[in-house]
């Protein structure tokens, strides 16, 4: 499945090549800003057109991962629309892909500061969730054990192409990346990213395979916890 595996806290996760996070225990699947129907919020706002395909592309790659997973709860932390009326701007045919997406199993929606959630589809809406000592929100707190989205992370490797968004941990915190389509990225070594993170710090890079690479350690930062990674 090319992913990579990691031990948070107590639990088992994994990071899928396409940015979603998948907890087996719980059979839970993770993502974060989705950003749908940004092509027409930008269109809206600035007049400018673009292919409005992401929304579909999107929806897609979240399709292929609950066909692989099954999971019976999908867990989205925020910024699903990229603001309330493009939530209301989903296609009938794009409506009626997430509506199938979310049939049969509990779905949660985590606000977000694009929008609060998307109030005219099923669901439960939250600020925060927790479980088995978890806490999910859409932006980094100082919460230990704790999962966001927000800042759209990308890394890239040296002389191995450009940057690819990622997920970031030091093992007392997690941020996922952007699996929206057409979604912008902060670097992971930015000053705002590096200061959420103390000691051994590793990007989770996606694309074809989860690819699990070190980020420079602080100096001045107190040691994390030890990570343990496997590949699958």
């Amino acid at each position: 499945m090319n992913s990579h595996s990691f031990t948070f806290g107590e639990h088992r996760l994994t990071a899928l090549p396409s940015g979603a996070l998948w907890w087996a225990d719980r059979r839970l699947l993770c993502i974060s800003d989705m950003h749908l129907c940004k092509s027409d919020r930008i269109a809206r706002r600035s007049g400018q057109m673009l292919p409005p395909y992401e929304t579909q592309e999107t929806l897609s790659k979240l399709a292929h991962d609950i066909a692989l997973m099954a999971p019976e709860t999908v867990l989205c932390l925020g910024d699903s629309f990229d603001d309330l009326m493009a939530a209301e701007s989903l296609s009938p045919t794009d409506t009626d892909t997430l509506a199938s997406l979310q049939a049969g199993r509990r779905w949660l929606w985590l606000e977000g500061n694009h929008d609060p959630g998307p109030l005219t589809f099923g669901g439960t809406h939250l600020a925060v969730h927790t479980d088995g000592g978890l806490t999910f929100r859409h932006i980094a707190s100082h919460t230990a054990l704790e999962i966001s989205g927000h800042y759209h992370p990308k890394h890239a490797i040296p002389g191995a192409g450009g940057a690819r968004a990622c997920f970031l941990t030091d093992g007392t915190r997690l941020i996922l990346p952007a699996f929206g389509a057409y979604t912008g990225g902060l670097r992971a070594t930015d000053p705002v990213l590096a200061r959420l993170f103390t000691g051994q710090t590793v990007a989770i890079l996606t694309g074809h395979r989860a690819l699990c690479v070190p980020l420079a350690r602080s100096t001045s930062a107190a040691p994390s916890r030890r990570l343990r990674h496997s590949k699958q």
